[in-house]
């Protein structure tokens, strides 16, 4: 059985979020996390990674939401995915685990906790824990499905439909009506203009989709 080092209070605040959000993950797993991993607080609006960035550890979401973005030659947004609770970032394991540069950027867009995991323990984890080998290629499963989904929409929808698609999006992740998004960060996120996204919310309004306020889109579908 393994030992473990001094219990602190924050190896019992990571033991807590692995079994609230990470149940699949074997009990010694959990233990082998919680004595070496580490907690990390970033403020909404703190950017987590940057392109040429060397990877020096993987992240779990622990709360809060974190926004994945390409960024253009022109400082142009080009919107992945976002990963919410109970997420892990697929490509910082990649990064990590090839030694390579980031290619994409990573932005805390709430108040967010994420557990870092340094990248000298990944190659003895997939060896030695089966449930985070599954763990990991389910994240690259679902992140790849994620940017098929994107790339999709950009190739094969309108944007009246990708913008519908983005906003129920935001509902059923949120599961709140209420979604606090401004139009210049939908715009961004969608690589449209605020006066496209502008127009095209008064006509889903228009249609009984969805009433727009001065601070939040109050989604009605």
């Amino acid at each position: 059985m393994m030992e473990r080092k001094n219990i602190t209070a924050e190896n019992e605040d990571i033991a807590h979020y692995l079994d609230q959000l990470f149940p699949q993950f074997e009990p010694v797993l959990k233990l082998f996390l919680a004595d070496n991993a580490s907690l990390m607080t970033v403020p909404a609006g703190t950017q987590i990674m940057r392109t040429g960035q060397y990877i020096r550890t993987t992240i779990l979401v622990l709360k809060g939401r974190v926004k994945l973005y390409r960024e253009g030659n022109d400082a142009e947004e080009f919107f992945m995915y976002y990963l919410e609770p109970g997420n892990a970032c697929a490509l910082s394991m990649i990064c990590a685990t090839r030694q390579q540069a980031s290619e994409v950027m990573a932005k805390a867009v709430e108040d967010t906790l994420l557990l870092n995991i340094p990248i000298a323990l990944m190659d003895d984890m997939i060896k030695q824990f089966k449930t985070w080998y599954y763990f990991v290629l389910e994240t690259y499963r679902s992140r790849y499905e994620e940017l098929l989904v994107v790339i999709d929409h950009v190739a094969f929808k309108n944007m009246d439909e990708r913008l519908y698609h983005y906003l129920a999006n935001q509902y059923e992740k949120l599961q709140t009506r209420e979604l606090r998004l401004t139009h210049h960060e939908i715009a961004a996120d969608l690589n449209s203009s605020r006066e496209v996204i502008s127009r095209l919310l008064k006509k889903l309004e228009q249609r009984g989709d969805l009433m727009i306020n001065r601070s939040y889109i109050k989604w009605l579908k």
